[in-house]
């Protein structure tokens, strides 16, 4: 959740954030009530509560029938109190849901508006021109087919639409991409992590994932309060919640893999073939624990680990700042790395990178020691690989006119030293 004190004391920068997320400035005006009925509430009780201890200093000095009046009169004040109480309870319940319900507060850079207001900020490489070449390009189900590396019909008959089994090498292209991502991250200087995929409803509300529409994208175990993750970001979020961490110790730099799994509840029609949008999918994901003031030059390091991967796969992408509208409740910005996909002649989001700030510390109780001093501590995420979309780009974009695939040089190590994938026999 965002700083009280920004609510308090920059009312008009919260509404001007709604406005460029083309949210309702309701939620300010309801924080701000909230916040001052909250405050009304303690200055009552803690006026009642005074005047019952005064009273009780009162009636051990009395006697008699004054004693007993001044009795009556404690007995009457303890039920006042007793109300004047829960009456605080409510009103911090009720600034608590207000204050949550305001999503981070965007940067000043990001771009206003929706899904389509992304600005481009570069364009790496040049796509393939096929037809130049002398031959149609195949998608990735075709490809994947051919190389007996992708098997849709039995993933369906399995588990349902949107489900798949990898096989022969398109299970190694798998454990090549994340051994390769997880390479990259160690010599990074980060830490290696293998991440749960379920995990209690306090993490899915800390990292913000439950705030717009009640987490219709999230997988729920029925009978508990346990959810399927749909990035590892969520349990590595909560990896240091309620703890006080050394500011010596930041940047925290970790690595976690992770299944992920996503309804796509808002997304029926779109992709419903191959393997670009499904309901679960492995991936290398990084997350940062580092102050505010540095949050910002991480993000940008973030985005070039991000960029620096795609690049070793030979992969022509893009680079987006993401529009305001299109963020979530939790990030201030955001880059999305868009990979060219051949077939569909248009960049396809592949990598993502949010700057969190101290959104999600506050709600998770992190926070950092500097010295005598505590205060918040900010939270980044990036995708390194998402395993499945990596693959189609890698399968359509590195084709052949036989239906093999060359292999990037860089992965070629983590293939046995394969520089190609052959068509199986039939």
């Amino acid at each position: 959740m965002i700083d009280p004190r920004i609510l308090r004391d920059e009312p008009d920068r919260i509404r001007a954030s709604q406005a460029k997320r083309g949210a309702s400035a309701d939620v300010v005006d309801r924080a701000l009530a909230a916040d001052a009925a909250r405050r009304a509430a303690i200055a009552g009780f803690e006026e009642k509560r005074a005047a019952q201890k005064a009273f009780g200093k009162q009636v051990a000095q009395a006697a008699g029938e004054e004693k007993q009046a001044l009795l009556a009169q404690v007995k009457t004040l303890s039920g006042e109190v007793k109300e004047l109480e829960a009456t605080q309870g409510v009103a911090e319940e009720e600034w608590l849901s207000a204050l949550k319900a305001i999503p981070n507060v965007v940067a000043e850079e990001t771009p206003a508006g929706g899904e389509d207001d992304f600005v481009v900020i570069e364009e790496v490489g040049t796509p393939r021109d096929f037809a130049a070449e002398g031959f149609e390009p195949r998608d990735h189900i075709e490809i994947g087919r051919i190389l007996g590396a992708i098997d849709l019909e039995r993933g369906a008959k399995v588990s349902g639409s949107r489900f798949y089994f990898l096989t022969g090498v398109g299970a190694q292209l798998e454990f090549a991409l994340v051994n390769m991502a997880m390479d990259q991250a160690r010599n990074a200087g980060f830490t290696q992590v293998i991440a749960p995929s379920l995990v209690r409803r306090s993490a899915m509300e800390g990292t913000g994932y439950l705030d717009q529409g009640g987490g219709d994208d999230v997988y729920r175990l029925e009978g508990e309060e346990m959810y399927l993750v749909g990035t590892s970001e969520v349990a590595m979020a909560a990896y240091h919640s309620e703890e006080i961490l050394d500011g010596g110790s930041l940047p925290l730099r970790y690595a976690a893999f992770s299944p992920c799994f996503r309804k796509e509840a808002g997304s029926h029609g779109k992709d419903t073939k191959g393997i670009i949008r499904v309901h679960w999918f492995d991936k290398v994901e990084m997350f940062i624990y580092t102050t505010l003031e540095d949050a910002a030059a991480e993000h940008q390091r973030l985005l070039a680990w991000e960029k620096e991967f795609l690049e070793k796969l030979d992969l022509a992408y893009r680079v987006v700042d993401i529009a305001a509208g299109d963020l979530g409740s939790s990030a201030i910005r955001k880059f999305d790395c868009e990979a060219w996909i051949p077939t569909q002649g248009k960049y396809r989001e592949l990598t993502s990178t949010s700057n969190c700030t101290d959104f999600q510390t506050r709600r998770l109780d992190t926070r950092v020691r500097n010295g005598d001093k505590i205060g918040p501590v900010a939270t980044l995420n990036g995708t390194l690989t998402a395993i499945t979309r990596t693959i189609v780009a890698i399968l359509e974009t590195h084709q052949q006119a036989d239906g093999s695939v060359r292999v990037p040089k860089a992965l070629q190590p983590y293939l046995g030293g394969l520089d190609v994938l052959e068509p199986v026999k039939a």
